[in-house]
């Protein structure tokens, strides 16, 4: 324990002694261990922890591979999210942006593994970020992709009724989705 303590101690002053802390937290650096970056993560946590640092290193870790192709990317990119929603506690941050596509990004990654899974987290993501409309949004398409249609339907509904913002977004998603459409959203309208 002594031993964890001390290096715990030495990594902390190695990264407050650094005079381009700000370089990594604005995603300019790349850590030196390319593989896990624990070192990125390491810093995030012990300086700002802000759901915006997190969600652009994830964002840049993504850009590694493509997930769906790649196992070994997927569950390194599971467990760094895993990480950033432990690190970032919901009461705080429930009205961030960058929180709420960090829970949603989550959970469509956990849909390639374990749709059950994915569930869990999507649910979790509409109970803390109910405001923003693109959390409904992809919890619908989640439910749609697996043949839920009537659930689709109950979501985007109940995502007017809740007032999440913007309106025209789902709006947009419902009329694809009476239109039988397979994709709530298209890109251009994401």
């Amino acid at each position: 324990i002594a031993s964890i303590m001390n290096r715990v101690r030495d990594l902390k002053n190695k990264y407050r002694n650094e005079d381009n802390i700000t370089d990594e937290l604005n995603c300019t650096k790349i850590s030196s261990d390319t593989t896990d970056n624990s070192g990125t993560v390491n810093q995030i946590m012990m300086t700002t922890n802000t759901p915006e640092d997190w969600l652009c290193f994830l964002l840049r870790l993504e850009k590694k591979g493509i997930p769906q192709m790649d196992v070994s990317l997927l569950n390194r990119l599971i467990g760094r999210y895993s990480q950033a929603v432990t690190a970032l506690p919901a009461e705080e941050h429930s009205q961030d942006e960058s929180y709420a596509r960090i829970l949603v990004r989550f959970a469509e990654l956990k849909a390639l593994q374990d749709p059950e899974e994915a569930r869990d987290q999507f649910h979790l993501a509409r109970l803390n970020c109910k405001k923003f409309a693109f959390v409904h949004v992809a919890f619908a398409q989640f439910e749609l992709s697996q043949g839920n249609v009537k659930k689709c339907k109950q979501l985007l509904q109940k995502a007017v009724e809740c007032s999440a913002v913007p309106l025209e977004m789902l709006e947009t998603a419902l009329r694809n989705f009476h239109s039988q459409k397979k994709q709530l959203l298209s890109d251009e309208e994401k």
